[in-house]
């Protein structure tokens, strides 16, 4: 029985500890180290029982709840510079005594809600050099009261789950250096009494909001736990916002400003608590008064200047704070806008702008036009109902015989997307404020305003619908008599039209394609022609050299110096040249020849020559005794 039991003694060593791993068995702990060891995977036949787990400087790119099942007794868990990317959900869910998990330098981007459940006495936790973006805000619930050390520096996050982390009683260092962080909440580290490191360097905090925490820094007598503050390396606006810190007196650090300008690259423990100023709000500009249909949305803008920047706040009509609901909405920027106008949207608003030197305010006047409602005058408690441009404003008009016998508005110009509305002064009656149009086709059953100025009597109507039939209506508006009163209307005319069809496209691209085609043929034929007319040049220079014609001598002429002239003498006949001169032709037919240019040279030199040596033989002889004769040939 001894063989077989040493035999199953062996096999189950072997399978307790992986291959390519070192297993150690210290004391009561088992140690399996896998560290190095290029593994793409956790392995799978890891000891169950084993307390410290390396697995360092691999290459595993993903954890699973299978990887770690069934390991109660884990304290310590380091997978450092792996390629990680994804942590299933309760992967970690067994490690219930897991005290230390390293996940640093892998590539995390996101930590979910339950990523990372499980280990609920878990005690240091290192996420640093990955690439996470986003940490669900529930995913340190598991450990909130047990949790000392938190290392996410050397992300890319731009928040943190500030809730979770502000619940950690027992939390001692806190690192949040060289991340994109540009604004800590109010009262994040209160409630961290135990707190002794926190660092957020490198990031783009450009103020930090009184905490009572970063007091302890200053006096360490009085504290248990003296707190460690490191924000150098940010944007720091150096306002009165920052002067509560600049009082804590931290000469050792060398933290730098930002801004503004005249502040800028100083030392913030430098810099003269004076120095540290705001600017009080100002608004620079903001809407006055704006009138609105009732129905349509309302803009109010109101912008403001100030260091640091103000909180824009809008008071309504009614002495109350406007804020966001489902018909208004009030934007960070000073915008407010209302979705749906009513009648008792109409007043006088507010505007607020503050910041910690003081505030500024503006009034705006709001007024709500109420719909021209025509002979609709039947509707409960003497309200008027919708305006509708078929029923109530044609058909009122008709029957009461407003409108004239000649066509007070005409659309005239009328293109396929634009037409051009005229209208006459019509008869006097009430002074008008203002003038709208109202129109809609036959494509869409919508009904669109629009408000004209009283002294025009022209308006272009645009991004008509092509091939549509349209209904217009204009109506004259008049002011109020009293404040309670609605806005009176009078209808002018009505006139209906056509817009034109769209024009195809394609007819003018057939009639670029078409000009493009004849303009290159004409080109090409133009090209042949040249062609042509070079070979057949060229050709025929070379018939007329190959034909090596004779260059004749004509009308030889004499003439003398000034003198009488003498009487002509007999010459002997010249004896021929040796060998026949060769003639070359005036065109360059001719290869062997002289090119044109050169010889109409040689000619020229010739007959220079030939003139000066005849007037110096003359000079030398006299002029009267001259014998000598000048000949000069011209060819």
């Amino acid at each position: 029985m001894a063989p077989p039991l040493l035999l199953l003694l062996l096999a189950s060593g072997a399978a307790a500890c992986p291959l390519p791993c070192v297993c150690q068995n210290l004391s009561e702990s088992l140690s399996t180290l896998c560290a190095h060891r290029g593994l793409l995977f956790v392995p799978p036949n890891v000891d169950r029982r084993t307390v410290e787990l390396r697995l360092a400087d691999n290459f595993i790119q993903a954890l699973g709840p299978p990887d770690f099942r069934n390991m109660t007794g884990l304290v310590d868990l380091t997978l450092s510079r792996n390629a990680i990317t994804r942590i299933g959900a309760r992967a970690f869910g067994d490690l219930e005594s897991l005290r230390s998990l390293h996940l640093d330098g892998n590539r995390l981007v996101e930590l979910g809600s339950g990523s990372l459940r499980g280990p609920v006495n878990l005690q240091h936790l290192i996420l640093s050099g990955n690439q996470l973006g986003r940490i669900a805000p529930g995913a340190f619930d598991d450990f909130l009261d047990s949790l000392e050390d938190l290392d996410l520096s050397y992300n890319n996050l731009r928040q943190v789950p500030w809730a979770g982390i502000g619940a950690m009683p027992a939390l001692h260092t806190l690192n949040l250096d060289h991340n994109l962080i540009d604004a800590l909440p109010p009262g994040a580290f209160a409630q961290l009494g135990q707190l002794s490191r926190l660092d957020l360097t490198s990031n783009r905090l450009a103020t930090l909001a009184p905490d009572p925490l970063f007091s302890r820094g200053r006096d360490a007598e009085a504290s248990p736990a003296p707190l460690v503050l490191s924000f150098s390396g940010n944007p720091l606006h150096c306002n009165c916002e920052l002067l509560w810190l600049r009082r804590l007196a931290r000469p050792d650090d060398l933290e730098t400003c930002a801004s503004p300008p005249g502040l800028a690259g100083r030392y913030f423990w430098a810099v003269p608590e004076g120095e540290f100023s705001c600017e009080p709000p100002l608004i620079a500009r903001h809407t006055q008064r704006l009138w609105v249909l009732e129905g349509q949305r309302a803009t109010l803008r109101c912008r403001a200047l100030g260091d640091p920047a103000p909180t824009m706040h809008w008071v309504g009509p009614d002495d109350r704070l406007v804020g966001n609901s489902s018909r208004a909405r009030a934007f960070p920027n000073g915008t407010l806008e209302i979705g749906v106008t009513g009648a008792g949207d109409a007043g006088g608003y507010t505007c607020i702008a503050t910041n910690p030197a003081g505030e500024a305010t503006a009034r705006v006047e709001l007024r709500v036009l109420a719909l021209p409602h025509g002979g609709n005058t039947s509707a409960e408690g003497g309200h008027p109902g919708p305006s509708d441009i078929a029923a109530s404003a044609r058909t009122a008009a008709e029957g009461e015989g407003t409108l004239e016998s000649e066509p007070v508005v005409q659309v005239t110009e009328v293109t396929a997307t634009t037409g051009l509305v005229s209208w006459g002064p019509g008869r006097p009656a009430d002074p008008v404020w203002m003038f709208q149009i109202q129109y809609n086709s036959s494509e869409d059953e919508t009904l669109i305003y629009r408000i004209v100025p009283a002294s025009s009597h022209h308006f272009l109507l645009k991004h008509l619908v092509p091939g549509a039939d349209y209904d217009l209506c204009l109506l004259a508006l008049s002011p109020a008599a009293g404040p309670s009163d609605l806005t009176a209307t009078r209808l002018l005319g009505c006139a209906h039209f056509s817009t034109l069809p769209a024009t195809p496209l394609c007819h003018a691209l057939q009639a670029h394609v078409l000009g493009g085609t004849l303009t290159v043929a004409v080109g090409g034929v133009l090209v042949a022609a040249l062609l042509v007319f070079t070979v057949a040049l060229l050709v025929r220079g070379r018939g007329a050299g190959n034909g090596r014609l004779p260059l004749k001598l004509s009308h030889v002429q004499s003439q003398t110096n000034g003198g009488p002239s003498p009487t002509p003498k007999a010459h002997p006949p010249r004896s021929p040249p040796p060998r026949p001169q060769r003639s070359c032709s005036l065109d360059l037919g001719d290869a062997g020849c002289y090119g044109y240019a050169r010889r109409l040279g040689g000619a020229w030199a010739r007959r220079s020559h030939s003139v000066h040596g005849g007037l110096l033989g003359a000079g030398c002889r006299g002029v009267g005794g001259s014998t000598e004769r000048l000949e000069e040939s011209v060819v």
